[in-house]
């Protein structure tokens, strides 16, 4: 059993057929076939169910799968690990929550890319849910997501501190008034946002009935709805910030339990950290400062 083996392996777990794996592979299916046979012979145990639709792992399958793809992983990470120079330079794929990228992500990349134009930067955003997975699942170098993260195969560091505010029409003056005013609708991000659940507890406090969420991908509709008075949100102060100013949107304070969410950085423990990944880091630090707000007299 080699890494060549253990890739083939993969490969047609991964994609549930032989001929699949053969075309991802850049080989032909009885070559495949062969490989893996003889890997079956060699650990004393079928690793796939053969039908007619493809293949399935068995037991004994499942339990190689997570070695195959380790060692994929080092595998990668050591031709990673041997190409960097100390420059950095190459692919580099970062997570972000919508709000993070909107608030803090413009002032880092922009300094970024001046410093190092080498480096081929990919930002892509999600819900804090899903970038975890995506950083666990080796989909991301690293994310910033909504804390507390608390996983043994993650590294997590604090970058930045939201302050949390209700948002509703301009019309709203208080919580106590929107309280007053019957059901609530809420204008969340889809599941797997941390802010979503937090504003179900902010509602909670007051007692406030809720009905069915309109869930959005873009912050600007989100706001949009709020400020037509469709529903309420939260979100961080800063991000709300210009629409405040413009007399579209009314800002509430909340319970200060309810106020700070901290922004981390999380990535794998396992992963090997390229220089361009520390490089990205360096520039974010200095930045993490918190996010200029407007001064607020609420009830």
């Amino acid at each position: 059993m080699d890494a060549a083996d253990l890739r083939i392996f993969e490969s047609v777990a991964r994609n549930g057929s032989m001929n699949r794996a053969a075309l991802e592979l850049h080989t032909v299916q009885s070559n495949v076939t062969a490989r893996v046979r003889l890997l079956e012979e060699e650990l004393g145990a079928p690793l796939f169910h053969r039908h007619h639709r493809g293949v399935e792992l068995t037991a004994a399958g499942h339990r190689l799968l997570p070695f195959s793809r380790q060692m994929a992983r080092l595998l990668d990470d050591a031709r990673s690990a041997v190409k960097d120079d100390g420059v950095p330079r190459g692919p580099l794929i970062v997570g972000t929550l919508e709000t993070t990228a909107a608030l803090r992500m413009p002032d880092v990349l922009a300094s970024f890319a001046l410093a190092y134009p080498q480096v081929d930067m990919a930002l892509r955003t999600g819900t804090t849910a899903s970038l975890i997975d995506d950083v666990l699942q080796y989909r991301l170098d690293g994310a910033f997501v909504a804390g507390p993260v608390h996983h043994e195969d993650l590294s997590t560091e604090a970058f930045f501190r939201e302050e949390m505010v209700l948002v509703t029409a301009r019309h709203v003056h208080s919580i106590a008034e929107l309280a007053r005013s019957g059901e609530v609708k809420t204008i969340v991000f889809r599941i797997g946002c941390s802010y979503r659940t937090r504003l179900d507890i902010v509602l909670a406090r007051h007692s406030l009935r809720v009905s069915t969420p309109l869930e959005f991908g873009s912050l600007d509709a989100m706001l949009g709805c709020v400020a037509a008075g469709v529903g309420v949100t939260l979100l961080p102060k800063g991000v709300v910030a210009t629409a405040w100013r413009e007399g579209r949107v009314a800002m509430h304070d909340v319970a200060p339990e309810d106020a700070h969410v901290d922004t981390m950085f999380v990535r794998r423990r396992d992963v090997y950290a390229s220089t361009a990944l520390n490089a990205f880091l360096e520039i974010a630090r200095p930045l993490a400062t918190p996010a200029p707000a407007p001064t607020l007299v609420l009830a």
